[in-house]
């Protein structure tokens, strides 16, 4: 993978948004691969297709790329509102790639988050534009990628450094389950695995954990139940691979 761009295409081009865009979008069509199957060519999509950018043709897997200057932050700017909230709720919803890039048009991370991680929790919406603007009234939103838990972000290239193809797919392989989970199970699965990204060390107690029940009880006021719910989904998360049981009522997470 060869982390430099290929500047010699924007030649001509005097937009730095134009350039920007021509650039990472070849980088990543000639350097990239689908991070489920391992397919090393992906396709691009016709230009302005409102819900993706590439496409896997070998597994049909699809991705929108955003792209940035500079280093990875938790807000990632993104466009309108509710447009976004349409298209995380969609049943074609794309995974989202995230690169950014130095001033040298090197490429600094990559990952990707699948799209089983985008809930409406993590899309923040931005104050209206004011009369005075162009676009009055309309509203922007921004990407929290910080209510993603660790095991959402598959990195590609971190800090530089290019992370073996196996890792990654492994990586992006064992979340492909939440897809097919309904919408309160994921949710609580997703949560847990919040509660545990918190804990930072590898070994943890269940009670540690209980020290959100509180929090996950602002999140599921209907649930009365917490403790039992957090054990089922520890379990869960064992039968996974996310956590190991070591001894009653202690686990180790499962970093690969």
């Amino acid at each position: 993978m060869n982390l430099s761009f290929n500047t010699q295409i924007a030649e001509g081009y005097h937009s730095n948004s134009q350039i920007a865009r021509l650039l990472t979008e070849d980088w990543v069509l000639n350097n990239s691969y689908c991070p489920n199957c391992g397919d090393h060519q992906l396709a691009e999509f016709e230009n302005n297709r409102p819900v993706a950018d590439f496409f896997c043709k070998n597994c049909q897997e699809e991705f929108e790329l955003k792209s940035k200057n500079g280093k990875l932050t938790n807000t990632i700017s993104d466009g309108a509102y509710t447009t976004m909230i349409e298209r995380i709720n969609a049943e074609n919803n794309p995974n989202f790639f995230f690169l950014t890039y130095t001033k040298q048009w090197e490429v600094d991370n990559f990952l990707i988050v699948p799209k089983q991680f985008f809930t409406p929790e993590i899309i923040i919406k931005r104050k209206p534009l004011s009369d005075h603007a162009k676009r009055a009234g309309w509203i922007g939103c921004n990407i929290d990628i910080s209510k993603v838990s660790d095991s959402g972000k598959v990195f590609l290239v971190k800090n530089s450094t290019v992370i073996e193809q196996d890792i990654v797919r492994e990586t992006y392989q064992k979340t492909l389950f939440l897809r097919n989970q309904n919408k309160e199970t994921k949710g609580w699965i997703l949560d847990i695995l919040n509660c545990i990204d918190q804990i930072k060390k590898q070994a943890f107690s269940l009670d540690e954990v209980y020290k959100f029940e509180e929090q996950l009880k602002m999140k599921h006021p209907e649930n009365r139940f917490i403790k039992d719910k957090i054990r089922q989904q520890l379990q869960v998360l064992r039968d996974k691979g996310f956590i190991e049981f070591t001894s009653r009522g202690n686990y180790k997470k499962i970093i690969l």
